[in-house]
């Protein structure tokens, strides 16, 4: 069973004392409608409440497979989650796209695939178990959007 993960607690911290996204800006302050996930303690963050929109780059360096995109965060404190097999909160599509990546965090081509949210699993596991994938991230099938990341258990 693969472990779920989002972005550090350091991460999220950082980001609501001010410090710049992926591209150098603030992040943004809007208002939940209690569908947008947060990306560090993997819930959803509850209608009305405030979040901030930012780009995310989840690797630690720019590269050609470091792909960037918009991802919400809870402006308020939260817990970042502990990597758990648990399916997280977030994860309420039909559908999701898992990449699979090796060491180095390029992609290892020939794993991405848009997958059911019920096979999540057991797709994320069949990557895991290849020697040449590290991790892989779960994206949104329609945006594109990070998730949260995959690891071996």
């Amino acid at each position: 069973m693969p472990l779920f993960s989002g972005i550090s607690q350091d991460h999220a911290d950082a980001l609501r004392a001010g410090a710049p996204d992926a591209y150098g800006n603030l992040p943004e302050r809007q208002t939940s409608d209690g569908t947008a996930p947060c990306r560090c303690c993997l819930n959803l963050i509850k209608e009305g409440r405030d979040m901030l929109v930012f780009a995310h780059r989840p690797f630690d360096a720019p590269q050609p497979y470091a792909e960037t995109g918009p991802v919400f965060l809870c402006a308020d404190h939260c817990h970042a989650v502990t990597a758990s097999p648990d399916l997280p909160q977030v994860v309420v599509s039909p559908n999701y796209l898992l990449k699979g990546y090796d060491a180095d965090a390029r992609l290892v081509y020939g794993t991405g695939r848009i997958v059911p949210k019920d096979n999540l699993a057991s797709y994320a596991d069949a990557l895991l178990d290849r020697q040449d994938i590290a991790f892989v991230d779960l994206r949104s099938a329609t945006n594109n959007c990070w998730q949260a990341r995959l690891h071996k258990a």
